[in-house]
């Protein structure tokens, strides 16, 4: 019986460990598998001051003082078609381009903004027409020849301009899932970060040799949808960590 008890003993320790490991896990499956709502926010972390929120909305929808948006050069019925586009009430640049009453696809297809890679042009709604106070494209170009990569530079594009404008926050939406791009969720958001901290550092290096004088940032919102909202804050943190070492 002596050598039985220390058998017993580890016999329900490694039990319970289990046990614990399985809750763990199921309750980790649960949250993911629960789509967050519309509006669900988290701050993912700070970099040289700038708080780094994810946000569960459409650019049609985020409260900001300007709003960043990305679009392929076109093809007719690109955001539209579904699939591969994702449907109507789920996408956000359809709902962007419904409240300017259909602008942006008229800047399309006309050629007036023709979506090349870093291409940008800058709106600025009546007072009402949208949450945000300006409204920023970004051109990703070619949707055959996309790649997360570039993300990078349309990161430094969004943060260069946002400081350009003298804005304390702007909102990001790659928007690449409205257009059919399968893309690798955090390694997209990830990119977007690391990019956005490029061109802050440049222009903080600049205001050290009294080159630049830029305000400061205050928030950077990178939105996403109900789906994709974990997924993408996985890569933000990931890009937070790197920058903060």
């Amino acid at each position: 019986m002596k050598n039985l008890k220390p058998l017993l003993m580890q016999y329900l320790f490694t039990l319970a460990l289990l046990i614990i490991t399985l809750n763990t896990a199921d309750a980790q499956t649960t949250e993911t598998a629960i789509p967050a709502t519309s509006g669900t926010s988290v701050i993912w972390g700070k970099v040289d001051g700038v708080t780094i929120e994810g946000l569960v909305q459409g650019p049609s929808g985020a409260n900001t003082d300007l709003q960043v948006a990305c679009v392929f050069e076109y093809t007719e019925g690109d955001i539209f078609n579904s699939p591969p586009a994702l449907p109507a009430n789920l996408n956000g640049m359809v709902h962007l381009d419904e409240a300017l009453n259909g602008i942006i696809t008229e800047l399309r297809k006309t050629g007036k903004f023709k979506g090349h890679a870093f291409e940008t042009l800058l709106i600025t709604p009546p007072v009402g027409m949208l949450p945000s106070k300006k409204l920023l494209l970004i051109g990703l170009g070619d949707r055959n020849k996309f790649g997360p990569d570039m993300m990078i530079t349309i990161g430094s594009v969004a943060m260069s301009e946002a400081l350009r404008l003298g804005v304390t926050n702007y909102a990001f939406a790659s928007d690449l899932k409205d257009a059919g791009i399968d893309s690798p969720t955090a390694l997209v958001a990830q990119n977007v970060v690391l990019g956005s901290f490029e061109a802050y550092r440049t222009q903080q290096l600049l205001k050290d040799k009294k080159l630049s004088d830029y305000k400061p940032l205050a928030k950077i919102s990178l939105l996403a949808g109900p789906t994709f909202y974990m997924e993408a804050g996985k890569g933000i943190k990931e890009a937070i960590v790197e920058l903060n070492k």
